[in-house]
């Protein structure tokens, strides 16, 4: 294994720790959420995504916070609306 290779493989693992923490940097929620540094920028500046700026200028975002950001506007799969309907049918029944 070179040196290159070790690098890299250092880099990672120094990302997936940074993930353990509660509070991330800017750098460290792009990587996180996949979203990338300009566009992350746009959110905050335009208020779309919550974020801390304790001291009007580092931007921190609290992981719980960021995950349910991410997780909003929830889709059923196609399983889960057919699952629905056949359990609103089934209570509904007239007898």
């Amino acid at each position: 294994m070179n040196n290159l290779e070790i690098e890299k493989r250092l880099e990672r693992i120094e990302k997936l720790l940074a993930f353990n923490k509660r509070v991330l940097t800017f750098d460290e929620a792009s990587d996180y959420t996949g979203i990338s540094k300009s566009y992350l920028y746009k959110l905050t500046s335009d208020n779309k995504i919550p974020f801390s700026k304790p001291n009007g200028k580092v931007i921190f975002f609290e992981k719980e916070k960021l995950e349910n950001w991410l997780l909003r506007n929830h889709r059923k799969s196609k399983q889960e609306t057919k699952d629905e309907a056949l359990s609103y049918v089934l209570k509904n029944k007239k007898v």
